[in-house]
């Protein structure tokens, strides 16, 4: 994975605007749809948990590890964008996330926000 692959967000072409701001300059709240969540749940892989013991005895980035919070945060934010498109909205503000551990077998992330749809000013 190179750096680009760490980022998270969303791909360009989505046709459901997701922001951690109240608002979007430019454009204003037509309609309050109300809490979305995108939720996910995943274990760890032995090896990984191998590796991290390991790496943990001499310091450094649990690579394993962080792909998995990678790959985990990315569903969870597709859940969201999936939620908040059923519902009609066309845009998520106020996206947080939510990551805990998920009783000592995996880690819950949980995408959430308020879904609105946008409409240009003016």
């Amino acid at each position: 994975m190179g750096i680009e692959d760490f980022g998270g967000g969303q791909a360009a072409q989505s046709d459901v605007l997701v922001v951690t701001t109240n608002d979007v300059p430019g454009y204003q709240v037509q309609q309050v749809i109300g809490e979305v969540f995108g939720l996910t749940v995943r274990s760890r892989h032995l090896g990984s948990q191998i590796g991290a013991g390991l790496k943990s005895l001499v310091g450094g980035e649990l690579k394993g590890l962080t792909n998995t919070l990678v790959e985990t945060r990315n569903q969870a934010m597709e859940r969201l964008v999936e939620q908040a498109r059923s519902r009609g909205a066309n845009a998520v503000l106020m996206m947080r996330f939510d990551v805990t551990e998920a009783a000592d077998v995996g880690t819950e992330v949980c995408a959430y926000g308020t879904a609105v749809v946008l409409a240009p000013k003016g």
